[in-house]
Order: C-alpha cells, then sequence, then structure tokens
C-alpha cells in the first residue's frame, strides 16, 4: 500500500484538487479529468460496505497501469512477479503465466469506487491468497490511528503515475461523500478497524 499515501503520512499527500501541472498536462485538460472523475450516485451504505469498497478500491489502486480506465468497463488484475498490475487485456489473452496470476475483473463504478468478481485462483492457497494477506495487514495497520477515517483518506502522492493519482483523489472524495452520507463521519479510524473481517479474502467477496 506504499503507493496509497494517505492524508496524515510523511505529509506527501494534499487533501482538495492538486496544484500544478500534473504529468504536463495542460491546466485545462486536468480540470476536465478533475471533473468527469467527480463521484456520481453517492448512496448511504452499512459501515462494512464502506470498508469493503475501501480496501477492494485501494487494492486496485495501488496496481501498476497507465491508462485512463473508463466507468463499467472490463479490467483485469494480476499479481504477477511480486507486482499488482491493472491491465485492458483477459488472462485467455495472456501467457499461462498471466492466467496463473490472474485475480479478478475489475470495474469502475459511477461513485469511483471499484469492484472485483475474483477468479478461482482467489480462491486458492498460494501467492495471490498471500499477497491479499499482505495487503489486508497494511489495510490494517492503516486504521490503527484515532485520526478519523475521513483523515487518512488516500489523495495523491506527486511521484505516483497520473492516473493514480487522480483516481485515488475521486476515491476519497467518494469515500468521504459516502462516509456523510451514513452518518458516519468523525468516527476514528481504529473503530473502523474493530469492524474488520478475519483476515483472510472476505473484503473482495462482500459484492
Amino acid at each position: 500500500m506504499d503507493k496509497l499515501i494517505t492524508t496524515h503520512d510523511r505529509g506527501t499527500a494534499v487533501a482538495g484538487v492538486p496544484k500544478g501541472n500534473p504529468d504536463g498536462k495542460a491546466s485545462n485538460g486536468f480540470m476536465l479529468d478533475w471533473v468527469r472523475t467527480e463521484p456520481r450516485g453517492l448512496a448511504v451504505k452499512p459501515q462494512k460496505q464502506v470498508l469493503a469498497e475501501f480496501f477492494t478500491s485501494m487494492l486496485v489502486l495501488s496496481a501498476e497501469f497507465k491508462y485512463e480506465p473508463t466507468k463499467g468497463d472490463p479490467n483485469h488484475l494480476y499479481f504477477i512477479d511480486g507486482e499488482w498490475r491493472l491491465s485492458l487485456i483477459a488472462p485467455e489473452q495472456w501467457t499461462d503465466k498471466h492466467r496463473a496470476g490472474h485475480v479478478g475483473t475489475c470495474v469502475l463504478q459511477n461513485d469511483m469506487t471499484w469492484t472485483i468478481d475474483p477468479s478461482e485462483n482467489l480462491m486458492q492457497d498460494g501467492p495471490i491468497a498471500e499477497a491479499i494477506a499482505r495487503f489486508f495487514d497494511a489495510f490494517a495497520e492503516t486504521l490503527d490511528t484515532d485520526l478519523t477515517l475521513e483523515e487518512i483518506l488516500p489523495f495523491y502522492v506527486r511521484r505516483m503515475p497520473y492516473w493514480q493519482r487522480l483516481y485515488a483523489s475521486a476515491l476519497s472524495r467518494s469515500i468521504r461523500g459516502v462516509v456523510t452520507l451514513s452518518d458516519l463521519s468523525s468516527i476514528r479510524a481504529r473503530d473502523w478497524q474493530q469492524a474488520l473481517p478475519a483476515p483472510d479474502r472476505t473484503l473482495l467477496l462482500s459484492y
């Protein structure tokens, strides 16, 4: 999870609209991207669903990708050579190595959270399950603070690729809005941590 630094980590992430001209994009182009990634259709959700969507989305956004994801279109999450990767290429179009590393099919929702339709690989013991467990532990550790969930939401880090920065910020806006609508604001992140299931793949299977 070190690619998605939260707002209280080392002072490197910022809330709100990022300043400057990321990756050489013209300011008008960046603002259009910002508007197009505005979360839509936010709704009241129970705490465990908010946690599941936060966890799943953080996992997807920690993956390497260099393209603009489109809402509703299938993306494919892989764990290859110890790295998370997001791709538009389906596993059946790639090598046996990629098929074995396929975690699931991911879809960006209108509210800028992500869902995962897990592959059979996710249900088996092995490198993918172990990587998910490590990510779960890191996610749980992030919640081990007296700050509120809103205060530790991911925004962006300058060294991250442009689309990851933008979509991390969109996720933050989404979670913040849902937390407010659901009357879950100002709850300590440590209290959210207590609502986590056992450290397994449960959060990815909540949809």
